[in-house]
């Protein structure tokens, strides 16, 4: 009899689940199901989720009962996955047993794992072992690949031997291995480091010149060493001069550090350099800029693309109309889409996916069902993103129904709903008080296959702790647990919260407290007001006053409502010496000072 629960849903759990030794109960109690056998992939997954956490021991135990259920011919990528968190943790000694091992339980390494230990060896300055694994490769007949030769350029750069690395490099084609980009921007470091600067900046000029381009990460490493010192400064000077392609991604990356004006100035340096700009380069910038809320600075730019002979693309169109949805100026982005239109552009789903959004906050739900239906008029046909928009848009303005009904248009039309989807039905009907609806749309939506997500659960648990029934909200806890969704501190601060409105009993409170720092959940300031609140509640000042300590001890501090708390719970004891005090130090650390029901 074959098992309902499949291995690929094991793996998903596991990989899904934050807490090891969650993923570990579920891992061992669904062997019990009748026909279930633990596969590569489960194993593969919990062990990599052990070793990730580092909680070895239990790592090293799976790997046990792996070996005995499974031909160790098919172990090698676990066996890599174990090195590569061995290396991450420092533990370069258990790392090597790994992989000296593993011949002797029949799974012979290839040069797949060979490159992988020696890399964690030379990145934690084990060079002359690294060599030592290296000749061995070279003595098992192995082939090295162009991985194995970069490490050993890496090896050599960190060594203080440049040359070495660039001979090696000059020698990789006779191998049989093309150079890469990492390997030249690794010696081109080495060089750098070295204080060779000519060296680095011919090496440099020579890889643009092969027409060898570093990805963005590969480019970032290096920009990240040689830009501590100005190279680009120094570069342009000794005349070896970046192509377009390599001031593209200098913009791009200077966007993603948010360094806007020196992309800005960068886009202007590409013109004084004897090169044009390309659509690449404005969108680069006009992107970085909409992502940080520049969007009047990003349509300037694409107004500049306009004046050099270029014509925006969708990408650019989409790009502001999405900045301005989401600065709520829908009239800005419908003027971008006017002109956009009369220069050939058609909106398309992202467009459209924008405008929703946009008229959705801006409250305006009879327009975003007009362009909802215009762009099924035009041919585009409603995706899950769509549908999503205009659904949040109903249930934020209170029309459940109409977001139920057209959940249910959408699976009448071929697009399946999402967690997401379920998400804002849910919140929605907890907004009204529905919580049996609530509950009833998460059944729906784990009997079709979704696993419910922290945000589902706290949004449930939010519902029935507004509504006082904490013995439901703390059944929902109990649920997380069962499907693997570790509760997080917005699930104990709410169920706090309920407590402490809910009795004036601080002990239920403080258990609860208690329970969460066991289960490895840190507490927040939001965490010490309501346990301040229950027990000023409880009329136990003192106890009180010791949580305001604890924030400070914890390396927090306690805010307006924190003092607000103490100060009333005082005074209505009639402390008024201690309620003054405390009014002092508020007023000390605040200066202007807000104190309710004083």
């Amino acid at each position: 009899m074959s098992s309902a629960v499949l291995p690929k849903h094991v793996a998903a759990v596991i990989r899904y689940q934050k807490d090891p030794f969650r993923a570990l109960e579920m891992f061992n109690s669904v062997k019990k199901e009748d026909g279930y056998k633990h596969s590569l992939l489960t194993y593969k997954s919990m062990v990599g989720k052990l070793g990730y956490c580092g909680e070895f021991d239990a790592m090293e135990n799976i790997m046990v009962e792996m070996r005995e259920n499974l031909d160790n011919n098919l172990l090698e990528g676990v066996y890599v996955s174990v090195m590569r968190n061995y290396g991450k943790k420092r533990k370069i000694q258990e790392a090597v047993n790994v992989f000296e091992r593993m011949d002797f339980y029949n799974c012979e390494p290839t040069i797949y794992s060979y490159n992988v230990i020696m890399n964690i060896l030379v990145e934690n300055g084990y060079f002359n072992q690294a060599h030592k694994v290296y000749m061995r490769l070279k003595d098992k007949g192995i082939a090295p690949d162009v991985y194995t030769y970069t490490i050993r350029i890496k090896s050599f750069c960190r060594t203080n031997r440049p040359h070495a690395a660039l001979r090696l490099l000059n020698n990789m084609p006779a191998q049989g291995c093309e150079f890469n980009s990492v390997a030249y921007c690794t010696v081109i470091s080495g060089f750098y480091e070295g204080d060779y600067r000519m060296e680095a900046y011919e090496l440099f000029d020579e890889m643009l010149r092969l027409g060898i381009v570093p990805n963005v990460a590969t480019f970032n490493k290096l920009i990240h060493t040689l830009c501590k010192k100005e190279i680009s400064k120094r570069v342009l000077k000794r005349g070896v001069f970046p192509n377009l392609f390599t001031f593209n991604i200098f913009i791009q990356g200077l966007c993603k550090k948010g360094l806007l004006d020196k992309a800005a100035r960068m886009l202007d340096s590409v013109t004084r350099e004897g090169l044009s700009p390309d659509v690449v380069t404005y969108n680069t910038l006009i992107s970085g800029l909409c992502k940080n809320s520049k969007v009047v600075e990003a349509e300037n730019y694409m107004n500049k693309m306009v004046n050099s002979g270029f014509e925006p693309d969708a990408f650019t169109y989409n790009t502001i109309i999405d900045g301005y949805c989401k600065l709520n100026m829908v009239q800005k982005a419908d003027k971008i889409i006017r002109d956009a239109v009369f220069r050939g552009f058609v909106p398309d789903e992202f467009t459209y996916s924008s405008l929703l959004y946009g008229l959705c906050e801006d409250g305006d739900i009879d327009r975003a069902i007009s362009v909802f239906h215009e762009a099924s008029g035009k041919g585009i046909k409603p995706n899950v993103v769509l549908y999503n928009s205009l659904i949040k848009g109903f249930c934020r303005h209170g029309l459940i129904l109409e977001a139920l009904q057209l959940m249910n248009e959408m699976q009448q039309n071929g697009c399946c709903p999402d967690i997401w989807t379920y998400n804002l039905i849910i919140n929605g009907l907890c907004k009204m008080g529905c919580l049996g609806d609530a509950s009833t749309v998460m059944n729906d939506a784990m009997t079709k296959g979704f696993l419910p997500d922290i945000f589902t659960f706290n949004t449930l648990i939010d519902g029935y702790c507004k509504q006082l029934k904490m013995g439901e909200a703390l059944e929902i806890v109990n649920t997380m647990w069962e499907h693997c969704v570790t509760p997080d501190i917005i699930t104990y601060n709410t169920i706090l919260d309920g407590l402490c409105k809910s009795s004036s009993n601080s002990d239920d409170v403080f258990e609860t407290f208690k329970a969460m720092m066991e289960k490895g959940c840190l507490p927040n300031v939001i965490t010490y007001n309501i346990l301040i609140e229950s027990f000023c509640k409880a009329r136990k000042l003192a106890r009180a006053l010791e949580f305001l300590d604890e924030i400070q001890k914890n390396g927090m501090c306690p805010d307006i409502v924190t003092f607000s708390t103490l100060i009333n719970g005082f005074c209505e004891n009639g402390n008024l010496d201690e309620a003054y005090v405390l009014f002092r130090k508020m007023e000390k650390q605040y200066r202007l000072p807000y104190v309710s029901n004083t």
